[in-house]
């Protein structure tokens, strides 16, 4: 009886090991960024998802900038870009205006609704364009198709910007349509904790973490790294 107590204790006992050792590498994975030695300037991507962020909170602890997600599609503006813009800006973070392309819509109409949301700065940084697949658009046009409506997109809000867009490339995306290969843009890629290698050309951003959480936001939030 006893040696059979003996063994449930330590099958217990194991099982709660594991179970902390779970929690404590999910903890680390949650809050961990890369070595500022190496990446200096790091930063977020926010929308409304994240709340009302702390913006001088976030100034104090190592946010050097931020994407503020504006425009998705032809018609959603996020609703809280603009108090988003103004919370970055009185707490002196740079900030830049990121559009979510729809390749469902036509690259006209959504080059219209960034321009008329997003306020031209010339101290804003660069546009970013996320380029991925979503589940409200399930059609997958073809590549030539893809790389004209996007030339057309980024034509209009670059004239409107100031400055060459940077493309935010999901892996499926670049993998089906090579965008990297044939639009000379920078672009900015997207692997949790290891390097990216997915794009035609060396990636000058690098989403390091997509779910971290960090003080003075909401939830967890894109952390981003600039290749210097």
């Amino acid at each position: 009886m006893a040696g059979k107590f003996n063994i449930n204790f330590r099958i217990i006992a194991i099982a709660v090991a594991l179970l902390l050792s779970l929690f404590v590498l999910w903890s680390y994975a949650r809050s961990w960024a890369p070595s500022r030695d190496t990446y200096a300037v790091q930063g977020i991507v926010v929308s409304a998802e994240n709340g009302s962020p702390n913006w001088s909170q976030l100034g104090a602890t190592g946010v050097d900038f931020a994407y503020l997600t504006a425009t998705e599609g032809a018609a959603e503006r996020d609703k809280s870009f603009q108090a988003n813009m103004k919370g970055a800006g009185e707490a002196g973070i740079r900030f830049g205006a990121l559009h979510h392309f729809d390749i469902c819509r036509l690259a006209s109409d959504q080059a219209n609704l960034f321009i008329t949301t997003v306020p031209r700065s010339e101290n804003a940084l660069p546009p970013a364009v996320q380029l991925d697949f979503s589940d409200t658009c399930t059609g997958r046009p073809n590549r030539g198709l893809i790389l004209s409506e996007l030339a057309t997109f980024l034509g209009q809000i670059e004239v409107h910007s100031g400055v060459p867009a940077v493309l935010l490339l999901n892996r499926d995306f670049e993998k089906e349509y090579q965008i990297s290969k044939s639009i000379d843009r920078n672009v900015w890629l997207e692997s949790n904790w290891f390097l990216p290698d997915y794009s035609a050309r060396p990636w000058v951003m690098w989403t390091a973490n997509s779910g971290r959480i960090i003080d003075g936001l909401d939830g967890p939030v894109r952390w981003a790294v600039v290749h210097e």
